[in-house]
């Protein structure tokens, strides 16, 4: 199970939303002791702002690093750096090495940024969203057998419809080069796409950048207690 910290999320999300490398680690340390296994978080500047700079990106792993003894994955998104290029010269610059960084493969200059992150022995999970064209990109990428992982998102937030979309999506995906798989969804789609990736044997992820709530829609205090919840919801679908 791993946990994914904050993305997008703000301030004005609540203040149980980590956005400092301390509140980071707090808040990794917490969800590891609940069970996570691995961490995903989207570094911050101190105004708040996504960025993949060195300066920040680095002490953000450091922090969690003293705190947790668990993989930790960083977003390469381009929203946090929208430039192709600009993106390769953050990821050239970075001193401290994440474990792994997501890349999403339907964005403009995947191959180039995943390549570089491999050849720094960074592992790079490849993101293939869920409406876009990322599974039809990766199924022909010759990057695609030496990924950590396939992060198959699942962004169909309808409940109702959630699961259906992430049967197409694994449907894209095929074989994914051979590669693991973690499915997940968002908002009001996580819960459902949680249960289905138990089912399917397929490893997943929960954490307040997927959802602000728990499954019964009380509003989610942490996460670790989206963790806990996770876990239960895991557990109780695979053992059926």
């Amino acid at each position: 199970m791993q946990v994914c910290l904050n993305g997008s999320r703000t301030a004005a999300d609540g203040a149980q939303v980590p956005l400092t490398p301390d509140e980071l680690a707090r808040s990794a340390a917490e969800a590891v002791a609940a069970g996570a296994t691995e961490v995903h978080v989207h570094p911050r500047t101190p105004c708040g702002r996504e960025s993949l700079s060195a300066r920040v990106v680095g002490p953000v792993v450091e922090a969690l690093r003293r705190r947790v003894g668990v993989p930790v994955g960083v977003t390469t998104g381009a929203w946090a750096e929208p430039g192709p290029a600009e993106r390769l010269e953050r990821v050239r610059s970075w001193s401290v090495l994440p474990d792994f960084a997501s890349v999403n493969w339907h964005e403009p200059g995947t191959e180039e940024l995943a390549g570089l992150l491999l050849a720094r022995g960074i592992g790079v999970e490849a993101g293939i969203w869920s409406g876009t064209e990322g599974a039809a990109r990766f199924a022909v990428s010759p990057l695609g057998p030496g990924v950590l992982r396939v992060l198959a998102e699942v962004t169909d937030t309808d409940p109702a419809t959630a699961e259906a979309s992430a049967h197409t999506l694994l449907a894209e995906l095929g074989a994914a080069h051979g590669r693991p798989v973690l499915l997940h969804g968002e908002d009001d789609g996580a819960w459902p796409v949680l249960r289905l990736a138990a089912r399917l044997g397929l490893a997943t992820r929960i954490g307040l950048e997927d959802t602000l709530f728990l499954p019964d829609g009380e509003r989610a205090l942490s996460n670790s207690q989206l963790v806990t919840e996770g876990l239960a919801e895991h557990g109780s679908q695979r053992d059926q």
